[in-house]
């Protein structure tokens, strides 16, 4: 599994993310709360043909598994890419999948192509079944502070203001054509968490042979509780709890917890 980051900006200075697992979260989320401001840039075609070529001169196939494009252009971005190279490497496959969601909505699709792989899948088979697995894909999350989805334009500077005066703690997922929707408001943290549990209680199908994410904006404590609701209710084969990757929660900001798992069928819908 190759990363092909996207690229986030604190004044002039450029960042990329390859290692979640070494991202300093807790200095991350702190400088935003302490009014760092924090600017993204989609991918663009060359950085996608700069990954991808290598790969397939060394005769190897592509799955590629991008950001939703209903938040990114980046995926229309590895299209173009990939157009371009299949026409100086015709032997060759690459196949598009786009994830519909970002952060491990993205990552476990990834896991799990993997695992289809190694169990002697090809190529086609194997974006077949992540593709199903995709539109079941359940990804909700809240926020603590409102002010930040409000300068990314996904909600008003009213509606931010009187969320942030009330206490009011949205419960936001990815729709079927992966865009970010609110469908749910509670007034303090607390209720929000239990929330997202519901959730999964209402949605999940069995994850006794399955894995649940949790992604958190350097919340662990809330990361943790949410899993232990999780578990009784419905223990998984694992939980992966992750610090928030830096682009997406730059959008987020400090305290958005995330949920991931498989749903029933039409999810996405619910």
């Amino acid at each position: 599994i190759k990363i092909i980051p996207f690229s986030y900006f604190i004044g002039d200075e450029e960042f990329t993310c390859l290692d979640t697992e070494s991202f300093d979260g807790v200095d991350y989320y702190n400088r935003m709360l302490n009014g760092v401001r924090v600017t993204t840039s989609q991918i663009n075609p060359q950085r996608y043909i700069d990954h991808f070529e290598p790969i397939l001169k060394d005769g190897s196939d592509i799955l590629f598994i991008g950001m939703s494009s209903g938040i990114s252009g980046s995926y229309e971005s590895a299209g173009i890419a990939a157009n371009q190279l299949l026409e100086d490497y015709p032997d060759r496959k690459i196949i598009l999948i786009d994830s519909l969601g970002a952060s491990l909505g993205e990552g476990l699709l990834a896991v799990w192509a993997y695992e289809l792989k190694e169990q002697g899948k090809s190529i086609e088979e194997t974006a077949e079944k992540v593709s199903k697995i995709r539109d079941n894909m359940y990804q909700v999350f809240t926020v603590d502070d409102l002010k930040y989805l409000q300068r990314g334009g996904r909600i008003s500077n009213a509606t931010a203001i009187a969320g942030t005066v009330l206490n009011i703690k949205p419960l936001l997922k990815g729709n079927e054509h992966g865009k970010i929707v609110s469908f749910a408001k509670f007034r303090g943290r607390k209720r929000a968490i239990e929330a997202l549990a519901k959730k999964y209680e209402e949605l999940a199908i069995d994850q006794s042979d399955l894995i649940v994410g949790i992604s958190h904006a350097n919340c662990a404590d809330d990361a943790n509780t949410l899993k232990e609701l999780l578990m009784k209710i419905q223990p998984p084969k694992e939980v992966v709890i992750v610090q928030h990757e830096p682009v997406t929660g730059s959008y987020l900001g400090p305290g958005a917890l995330a949920l991931f798992f498989q749903g029933k069928d039409g999810a996405r819908l619910m």
